[in-house]
């Protein structure tokens, strides 16, 4: 996404804190955000082997709340909203009438069937807070993005960290739960959810207490390796778990089946916007799946890298496209997503990228391109 020379750029309560750390600031999704500290490769291995803190402070919360708002959810959300228990916390997905996605998203139950906070990314808040609120079933809906600050803590040694942090009960949060706990006397939510694939927490702190505890982590965690990390690493690291990114892999125009997140799709269950389309295409047969592909050749697959049958005459054997793209820092290969036509989708098929006129050789390959211990569970 482009960035507008005369928007002004939001910050963060933690601009001064990276600036301290030697961050190199970039604009990002209209904001001023971290890129890099010591280096991408050094911040990625710190998140793998020890533990990383990520200022995530970008990211819109919404709040719905009140006798409507598990009705509400239902409807304007892909997954069963009402399976979610106190404490839990739910990857979903917007649907628009057309059968594409509007975002991805977290939902924490606060209060089932009364009190809801969803997190939502930063290049979509004010689109999604204006799609829950166009249609809202009767709830009270809330855009509380400006009260919360995020720090995302993530890696091996994460758990230990939160533990030293907020007190041994916080190990005991379950994956894909959350709790709230003190900090300094406020309120801090502490979700056991991520977006690197290694074990950890995202916790949301009150704007005023965001550097203190983004202090008292770096301090705790001297022992164990933590460094600060930017927006270059977190893009390789959830690259390697072929995890979605809005703007990259979905967008308004993708079928959530094809893009591998038919397992949020919940149409047995409930009505939902869109559902009539998106459950169309599926039965229809998907033209198009979302894979991992490992390049054999020269090169770094790009997004907008165009995916070819054959090594040659690239203007009749095209079969998809590269979405997003790396040197994986953790095995050294060339990676790319990429969405390729149904028929040259299984794993170990030979497709060529079209980087600067010359075929590239590249395999459908499994993922994620990385294991980890919370991948392997």
């Amino acid at each position: 996404m482009a960035q507008d020379p005369n928007e002004k750029l939001q910050e963060t309560h933690l601009r001064q804190t990276h600036e301290g750390h030697g961050a190199k600031m970039v604009p990002f999704a209209g904001w001023y955000m971290p890129v890099q500290y010591k280096g991408l490769k050094e911040e990625h291995q710190a998140v793998r082997e020890g533990v990383g803190l990520f200022d995530v402070s970008h990211m819109g919360e919404i709040r719905v709340k009140g006798p409507k708002s598990l009705e509400t959810l239902q409807w304007i959300t892909t997954n069963d909203v009402s399976k979610l228990k106190a404490g839990d916390a739910q990857y979903s997905l917007f649907p628009n009438e057309d059968g594409g996605i509007v975002d991805d998203l977290f939902i924490y139950c606060m209060v089932p069937g009364d009190d809801y906070l969803l997190c939502v990314n930063a290049s979509n808040a004010d689109k999604d807070f204006a799609y829950v609120v166009r249609n809202n079933r009767g709830a009270e809906v809330v855009n509380e993005s400006s009260q919360w600050s995020q720090i995302a803590i993530q890696g091996p040694k994460a758990i230990e960290l939160l533990k030293r942090t907020f007190g041994d009960e916080a190990g005991v949060v379950p994956r894909n739960g959350h709790r709230e706990f003190l900090f300094n006397g406020s309120t801090t939510i502490l979700a056991r959810t991520g977006y690197t694939g290694e074990d950890g927490a995202e916790v949301f702190v009150r704007n005023e207490q965001a550097a203190a505890l983004w202090q008292t982590l770096i301090q705790k965690g001297q022992d164990l390796g933590v460094q600060p990390i930017g927006l270059g690493a977190r893009d390789t690291l959830r690259t390697e778990m072929k995890y979605s990114l809005y703007g990259n892999e979905i967008d308004d125009t993708t079928n959530p089946y094809e893009a591998g997140l038919g397992w949020v799709v919940k149409p047995a269950a409930k009505d939902f916007i869109g559902k009539a389309k998106i459950v169309a295409a599926k039965e229809k047969g998907l033209k198009q799946k979302l894979v991992g592909l490992v390049l054999e050749d020269r090169g770094i697959p790009r997004q907008g890298f165009t995916v070819h049958s054959g090594p040659d005459s690239f203007d009749t054997n095209k079969i998809g496209r590269v979405t997003s793209g790396t040197l994986s820092p953790s095995t050294g290969q060339p990676i790319g997503i990429a969405y390729i036509d149904a028929a040259y989708a299984d794993i170990g098929t030979t497709v060529y990228l079209d980087i600067r006129g010359r075929g590239a050789k590249a395999r459908v390959v499994a993922t994620p391109f990385v294991q980890t211990e919370l991948t392997k569970k």
